[in-house]
């Protein structure tokens, strides 16, 4: 069992999650009514959230390389990769589709769009984002770093875990005369893991600047003016919800609802932050707590960062419909098929950062003829959408593991924290 000081350690920090978060809508709106020009205010408190992810960001590549390359080295088997990348990839694809059709069916069933159809403009300001199409040579090519040093400089998941697999490999293949190597790595990865323990304590602060900042700019009106396209788009990420954990039940039993309250601290710093990326080394950590062998998340969890954004999928068909909807433009069911397919190979690599999905979605409104200027509808209330959309990347991919973990047998009974830090990754 694990010990209460540990079980109120996390409590502890989840709690003043949830202040911060209450503190911040409040602040934001006080500051909002009262202040000649909140911007600044905003402006102020993007530099503490734009600190605190750049910390998340400094852990990522060395938590990323180290977890990863001890877990295949210690696999020992190439065929055992592969067939743990098999499933993993099956998993990501079967929630792939049924994300990005969710958004589809939903968006089609409530058509938020039609409320603003004929008053618009196909002209008008840019989104100010890049639209560049994302081509299968371009993702191709980008699957392999040309350095894995630019790699790990820039937070490429995808390009490091590429090199993490081949570096891990290689060194199971070479045996006894990597072991040292293999030490001193997993003596990283224990480092960057007390590393994530400090730098989460600054997380209630970065949720209030977070929350208050962009209330204080916009105001709790813009929730109001775009109440129902967000109600409905709630709606959807809690079907969504329901159906991943749903599949997750399938595999795991009641089980299914320990792995959640395992996640539930990593869900709700994703959502207060809105990225997905704040919360992946917490993640990690309460999947090792639920019973799952280090090797098997190291391996998934970073390969889902970029092939199972759930929420940002679902949003991505939901959005790029509802602004052709607005602009009156009909799609027809091939069109919307083909869309679907397009954003199945865009979203791939999709960074778990803020606004990631409104770059992939300028892509694609591009390739079917639907104004850019659109875009500008939803940047106003990007962030309460990308809140939800984030906590449910975090909820998909913890699941996403936890069944491939079973599918492998390599799921064990719940760990403490101090089992985690005496333990070598297995």
């Amino acid at each position: 069992m694990e010990t209460k000081n540990h079980i109120e350690k996390r409590s502890r920090l989840t709690t003043w999650i949830l202040v911060a978060l209450a503190l911040g809508i409040l602040a934001g709106y006080v500051l909002n009514i009262s202040m000649t020009a909140p911007a600044s205010y905003s402006e102020a408190m993007s530099l503490v959230t734009t600190l605190f992810l750049r910390l998340i960001k400094m852990i990522i590549a060395p938590l990323v390389f180290s977890t990863l390359v001890v877990g295949i080295a210690r696999m020992g088997d190439a065929g055992e990769v592969g067939r743990i990348g098999l499933k993993t990839l099956g998993w990501f694809f079967i929630a792939s589709v049924m994300s990005l059709a969710l958004g589809l069916v939903l968006v089609n069933i409530f058509r938020p769009g039609d409320a603003l159809a004929g008053t618009l403009s196909t002209t008008g300001a840019a989104a100010n984002l890049a639209t560049s199409s994302l081509t299968l040579k371009d993702f191709i090519t980008h699957l392999v770093p040309s350095s894995i040093v630019d790699g790990m400089a820039k937070n490429e998941i995808l390009q490091i875990v590429v090199f993490s697999l081949f570096f891990g490999l290689a060194a199971a293949a070479v045996g006894k005369k990597a072991e040292p190597t293999i030490e001193a790595i997993d003596g990283v990865a224990h480092v960057m893991l007390k590393v994530t323990h400090y730098v989460m304590q600054f997380a209630p602060i970065a949720v209030f600047a977070a929350v208050s900042g962009i209330i204080a700019k916009e105001g709790l009106g813009v929730l109001k003016t775009y109440g129902v396209f967000m109600a409905e788009f709630y709606f959807g990420i809690a079907v969504l919800w329901g159906l991943l954990i749903a599949a997750g039940f399938i595999f795991l039993g009641k089980r299914v609802f320990d792995l959640l309250r395992e996640v539930r601290g990593p869900t709700l710093l994703a959502f207060s932050t809105a990225s997905s990326e704040a919360a992946f080394p917490k993640t990690l950590e309460g999947l090792e707590r639920f019973g799952v062998r280090n090797r098997i998340a190291a391996f998934v969890l970073p390969i889902g960062y970029s092939f199972n954004l759930d929420g940002s999928m679902m949003y991505c068909t939901f959005a790029a419909v509802f602004i052709a909807q607005a602009y009156g433009i009909d799609l027809s069911l091939g069109t919307q098929m083909t869309m679907m397919a397009v954003l199945m190979l865009t979203s791939k690599g999709m960074a778990g950062v803020p606004r990631a999905s409104l770059v992939v979605i300028a892509a694609t409104l591009n390739q079917f003829n639907i104004p850019e200027a659109g875009l500008v509808l939803l940047l106003s209330i990007d962030h309460f959408l990308d809140m939800a959309r984030s906590a449910t990347n975090v909820v998909g991919n913890s699941i996403a593991t936890a069944v491939v973990a079973k599918w492998e047998g390599e799921l064990t009974a719940p760990q403490t924290d101090k089992d985690l830090a005496t333990a070598p990754l297995t």
